[in-house]
């Protein structure tokens, strides 16, 4: 298998969408930036055995929540539940994040992370 068809394999896996859907607006002006994304990162770090996929996306979570990176986010908080992780699990790391990016980026995190939840009809928390 190709690194481009293993990483295509890990997304699709992770985010229950086509490689095709998640990367439609950089198909017309920078198609190589979806490769290099399925190539490095989910066809040679994801698949590394020694982290869980759960475990994967509850740091790439904390990650985009310090950067700030809203859309990304929210699709990593999708995938971080397709895996496994809880709401509550994403919400602690989310808060947890503030001690380190601030109450802004936190909030906004936040905010994304209440979407992605009414989108999959998860609201209101409960506790898991």
């Amino acid at each position: 298998m190709s690194r481009y068809e293993k990483g295509k394999e890990v997304l699709e896996g992770i985010q229950n969408r086509t490689v095709e859907e998640i990367f439609k607006d950089l198909e017309d002006v920078a198609p190589d930036l979806s490769r290099f994304v399925l190539e490095f990162p989910y066809s040679e770090i994801y698949t590394r055995p020694e982290v869980d996929l759960k475990t994967r996306e509850l740091c790439t979570v904390a990650a985009l929540t310090v950067l700030g990176t809203i859309p990304q986010l929210k699709d990593h908080i999708s995938a971080a539940l397709n895996v496994g992780n809880t709401p509550t699990e994403i919400v602690e790391i989310i808060m947890q994040m503030s001690a380190y990016c601030g109450f802004p980026k936190a909030i906004n995190a936040m905010v994304g992370a209440k979407e992605v939840f009414e989108e999959k009809d998860l609201l209101p928390l409960t506790g898991d």
